[in-house]
């Protein structure tokens, strides 16, 4: 199989890099050509454009910032949808609007090519060794058949049934792990303001029924004082906002969902949206004056579960 990846940010990178570390046939594309010759120099192909890519493989994948980039990509100008055409699948990786992806899909799928939606959860450590999970939003045919590329990719594979799907379900989860962050930090803040040790703090909440995926890996950085979690406060502001569109479009009336997004709003007005999420906590620490930091945690992380382990595939229920 030949595979084309757009897409070299901070996820796309990593993802990408376990497909060329697994010996694909990969070619490559990305606006920054720092990245692009990255993967040139380990052995990717390159090409001058999203339609140029796309007529010299087989797959597809895209992940990038935001709806508009990824319709600027498959519709534009030399986009993907020149050459895109029967035998060739598009798989988006991107966490994206479920609307847009389904007008997208409807506009590939004119061209006779297949189309998976399969946002990716877990954090760019995961992404790195390909250990993220995916969900995977199509029809059973196409699933079937991109299954032995996604296991490359991820190592927990749920079939969610059509597109919309996952890019639903994706939002879902990145608006829980929003609101599983702030309550991190306002618990860390008090704690602290109590005079409570946070290396301490950190082991109560991990031994705890408080614990969460979140907790393990983000208070790290947070604590460490690093909070490099290569994630951006725009971004969460693109995926907490993409998961209140769905509440309002479905009349439920939310009253956490909409205070995410006020003190993410703040905190990027403060320190910049392209400002590490984690550092929404620096709002508690200019507030009280505290260092809601600690010795003895790391300033990255690491994947503790190796590559090899194998993939667990989750078929739709129903």
């Amino acid at each position: 199989m030949k595979v084309g990846f757009i897409g070299l940010g901070n996820v796309g990178a990593k993802l990408a890099g376990s497909l060329l570390r697994n010996g694909i046939d990969l070619t490559v594309h990305d606006l920054d050509a720092s990245a692009v010759a990255g993967f040139s120099e380990k052995g990717a192909a390159t090409t001058v454009s999203p339609a140029a890519l796309a007529a010299r493989v087989d797959t597809v994948i895209t992940c990038l910032p935001s709806p508009a980039a990824c319709r600027a990509v498959v519709t534009g100008p030399d986009g993907l949808i020149e050459t895109l055409g029967p035998g060739k699948t598009w798989i988006e990786m991107s966490t994206t609007d479920a609307a847009e992806m389904a007008s997208l899909a409807e506009t590939v799928r004119a061209t006779g090519a297949d189309v998976a939606e399969c946002p990716v959860s877990g954090g760019c450590h995961r992404a790195a060794t390909g250990n993220i999970s995916i969900f995977a939003g199509t029809d059973r045919a196409t699933f079937e058949r991109i299954l032995p590329l996604l296991t490359i990719l991820g190592r927990r594979v749920l079939h969610t049934g059509g597109i919309g799907t996952a890019s639903k379900l994706k939002v879902m989860t990145n608006y829980l792990a929003t609101a599983n962050l702030l309550s991190l930090c306002e618990a860390l803040a008090v704690m602290g303001a109590e005079g409570l040790d946070l290396a301490t703090t950190y082991e109560a909440i991990r031994i705890s029924s408080g614990t969460s995926f979140v907790h393990e890996t983000e208070s790290q950085l947070i604590l460490n004082g690093s909070r490099k979690i290569d994630f951006t406060m725009d971004l969460v502001l693109k995926d907490i906002g993409l998961f209140q569109a769905l509440a309002d479009a479905s009349g439920v009336p939310l009253d956490l969902s909409p205070k995410l997004i006020e003190i993410f709003e703040d905190g990027a007005r403060r320190y910049g949206p392209r400002a590490q999420s984690d550092d929404i906590v620096r709002r508690l620490e200019d507030a009280t004056g505290l260092s809601i930091t600690a010795p003895g945690f790391p300033a990255e992380l690491v994947d503790d579960e190796p590559e090899e382990r194998g993939a667990e595939v989750t078929p739709a229920r129903g």
